[in-house]
């Protein structure tokens, strides 16, 4: 299914003569220089190709796709790194290096035979290489730059590349087709009988995967062989799927195609099954973009203003509760889409998940998703719908991306998309987290309310309630007001009782709370001292709290922490906001 789908991707793709995608037999590769040579074998001019950032970046060329190897020696056809092209590298193996020069020489002089005519640019091109010596590398202009990198060849009097003319593409398809496999058999995409691909191309761009690429479908153990099938073809894919699954996955994994995105260790891409303005509008979906001041978004593209206008205004429709229906246009709402989540897994890749819908089901779902999360913001620039990446932040320890809980990401991907409850361990780390660091901010707090209003069917405001008489609410706000009163009896504090007693609090509240309370008293008194009004308002706040816990008890279960945390959370914030805001929210 999945890699039927992206054959299907790409064949839509190869149809539209400006979407840029490789046709059958090449790839889009990093090109860093170009060759130009001449008859006679003269010392070629090197044009650098690279951008002219403050780090020079290589050009995206479309380019005869590549043999895919690992400690063989396989050429590319009419472009490669120097040590194929011109016999040096910086690696100092150089027996290695010079078999490579002479396996690139002898692949151009059989293509240029292929072409026929001496005066063509395949045979110019081979007669360069025939007379170069590597030891002339360092005449080059741009030699250290030069080494190792990308390069392609250029006929001085040509227009284009000679991998470009068509004199050389048909040589190309000479070779291409001397490649090809030996084992032919019906393949599992098109059911038609075709050389079966023995090695896949290498899938490039998936975050913490090798910078070289990695496999999607491999095999390198001799227990993978059944049914008689070697392990190289047990999985029968032609050549030409093959190349069209890889390269499509490629396509959707560059960053300029906007068709993927990264939750936790998943790098996510989708595409739909057919063209739907629908396809700018899902990246967006899953991670929203914050709102900005209009005189900031006029600085910006008009389209992606639009888009994320689009978007923001569609996920306030979707958390108010407006049916799908209404939200969307039909062609919009119907549209099938193809969600891939995938992850590293030393020189292969693991699918993390992989789900299938119409646009108009996700959107639903992931309306459902921040309803569940919407909570009242600590700050006025806290986004109102988080993406999935800082929401899986809140479970690393130190804030770092990298030690997000591997498969986390996965896990809070397929239940946002399907609707299942969000992942057990989803709400331990968080609860982890808050204990380990008493940090308690509107990520965490949306966090903890999403999961006890799906996974443990809980209501829980929006707000600070004060009607809400569930104890380890109570029991949240009254260690709010206790630490508020301690801020203001002795300000400057480099510890407050959330630092020492939040966690023992919010899991064993009648061993903690009496020695609170009385210390509270103490803090209460030097506060009368000094502003007896403002005693009075503190000490009302407590007794409105207190009226309604009838005991602390001697321990609260997991669930129970988390309505303690909203508790706090939503008081304090309460404490902070003035009365012209509270009347505003």
């Amino acid at each position: 299914m999945i890699i039927t789908s992206l054959c299907g991707f790409y064949e839509r793709m190869a149809r539209d003569p400006d979407s840029g995608i490789p046709p059958v037999g090449f790839s889009e590769e990093n090109i860093s220089f170009a060759l130009v040579v001449r008859p006679g074998g003269d010392l070629p001019t090197v044009i650098d190709l690279r951008s002219d950032d403050k780090k020079p970046r290589p050009r995206r060329m479309i380019t005869p796709a590549p043999v895919k190897r690992a400690s063989n020696i396989v050429p590319s056809f009419l472009w490669d790194h120097t040590g194929y092209v011109l016999g040096v590298d910086g690696k100092g193996r150089q027996d290695r290096t010079e078999e490579m020069f002479r396996s690139f020489k002898e692949l151009v002089r059989n293509a240029a035979a292929m072409a026929g005519g001496k005066e063509s640019s395949l045979a110019v091109v081979s007669a360069f290489l025939e007379a170069w010596s590597p030891e002339r590398f360092e005449e080059l202009d741009h030699h250290e730059e030069l080494l190792d990198q990308n390069c392609v060849f250029m006929v001085a009097g040509d227009d284009d590349y000679v991998h470009n003319l068509p004199e050389t593409q048909t040589a190309w398809e000479a070779v291409r087709s001397g490649r090809q496999s030996e084992y032919t058999a019906p393949c599992l995409v098109t059911g038609e009988e075709s050389p079966i691909a023995r090695l896949h191309p290498s899938v490039k761009g998936v975050f913490g995967a090798q910078s070289i690429g990695a496999s999607l479908v491999s095999f390198d153990k001799d227990s993978f062989t059944s049914y008689g099938k070697t392990k190289s073809f047990n999985a029968p894919i032609g050549e030409n799927a093959a190349f069209a699954y890889t390269t499509a996955l490629n396509y959707l994994l560059r960053r300029e195609n906007r068709r993927s995105l990264r939750i936790g260790d998943a790098t996510t891409v989708y595409f739909a099954e057919t063209e739907t303005p629908a396809e700018d509008l899902l990246a967006q979906l899953l991670e929203p973009p914050a709102e900005q001041d209009p005189k900031q978004q006029s600085a910006g593209p008009t389209d992606d203003l639009e888009t994320t206008e689009r978007v923001r205004s569609l996920l306030k429709a979707l958390v108010r509760g407006v049916p799908i229906d209404d939200a969307l246009e039909e062609t919009e709402r119907d549209a099938t889409f193809y969600i891939l989540g995938l992850s590293p897994n030393r020189a292969r890749l693991s699918v993390r998940f992989w789900h299938v819908d119409t646009f108009g089901e996700i959107a639903r779902r992931v309306g459902e998703h921040y309803a569940a999360l919407r909570i009242i913001r600590q700050f006025d620039s806290e986004p109102e719908f988080p993406s999935l990446w800082r929401l899986l932040l809140q479970t690393a320890p130190q804030g770092k991306t990298e030690n997000i809980p591997p498969l986390l990401g996965g896990a809070l991907a397929r239940s946002v998309l399907t609707g299942a409850p969000y992942p057990e361990g989803l709400y331990a780390a968080v609860m982890t987290r808050v204990r380990a660091d008493g940090g308690v901010n509107y990520y965490r707090a949306a966090l903890i309310k999403a999961h006890l209003v799906r996974n443990q069917q809980k209501e829980i405001p929006f707000m600070l309630d004060r009607k809400r008489k569930d104890p380890p609410y109570l029991l949240g706000r009254l260690f709010a007001v206790t630490e508020k009163i301690q801020e203001e009896a002795l300000p400057g504090l480099n510890a407050t009782i959330k630092d020492k007693y939040f966690g023992s609090a919010s899991a064993t509240p009648g061993r903690v709370f009496p020695f609170l309370l009385s210390n509270m008293q103490n803090h209460l008194a030097k506060i009368r001292k000094e502003n007896p009004g403002r005693s009075v308002n503190l000490d009302k706040a407590v007794q409105e709290i207190m009226y309604d816990i009838e005991t602390f008890p001697a321990t609260q279960n997991i669930a129970g922490q988390g309505e303690f945390i909203i508790g706090y959370y939503q008081q304090r914030k309460d404490l902070f906001t003035s009365n012209k805001d509270k009347t505003e929210e």
